[in-house]
């Protein structure tokens, strides 16, 4: 009974400090994306399930043997992506992009499509998806561009053409 409580104890200390430790830009992204965690905890939402892929991935060091042989769903491509540029063109460019989207096209649907890595066919799709989920996208006037970012990439991993892009954002 004791070594129980004090494991669990332990347990609640330790991911209370991941927690605390995760920079919050990383609480809004899948940090798990491979390895075991990302395995055990697939599909769920919210910050525990990724604090406890992280923190598995992190204690069983698998998902550094994970990257180095291309198994637990990492790659072995080399390319390290990362969302900030997304997010900081969103931010940048709010009155322009929202205006762009709600017509389905523009410089600014353009040049996400770009930073996306997006193909010319689902620059297309993107457009008009865009279009048809922009109250979605900007419920509001006073919506945040972490706000769109976030709506962004679940409109993005809702379609099947284009939710391979939702990792980009």
């Amino acid at each position: 009974m004791r070594i129980s409580a004090l494991l669990t104890g332990s347990l609640s200390a330790v991911a209370l400090l991941v927690v605390t430790s995760l920079p919050l830009s990383a609480h809004a992204q899948n940090v798990g994306r491979c390895g075991w965690g990302s395995k055990l905890f697939s599909g769920q939402k919210g910050l525990v399930p990724q604090v406890l892929a992280v923190t598995t991935n992190g204690t069983s060091g698998n998902q550094t043997f994970a990257m180095t042989s291309g198994t637990s769903g990492c790659t072995q491509d080399g390319v390290v992506k990362s969302n900030w540029k997304t997010a900081a063109y969103i931010d940048a460019n709010m009155n322009k992009f929202a205006r762009d989207a709600s017509r389905g096209s523009g410089e600014a649907v353009t040049s996400l499509a770009k930073l996306l890595e997006m193909n010319e066919a689902d620059t297309e799709v993107f457009a008009r998806s865009l279009q048809d989920n922009f109250s979605k996208l900007f419920p509001s006037e006073s919506v945040t561009s972490q706000e769109v970012t976030g709506a962004l990439r679940e409109m993005l991993a809702a379609d099947a053409q284009l939710a391979a892009y939702s990792a980009n954002v």
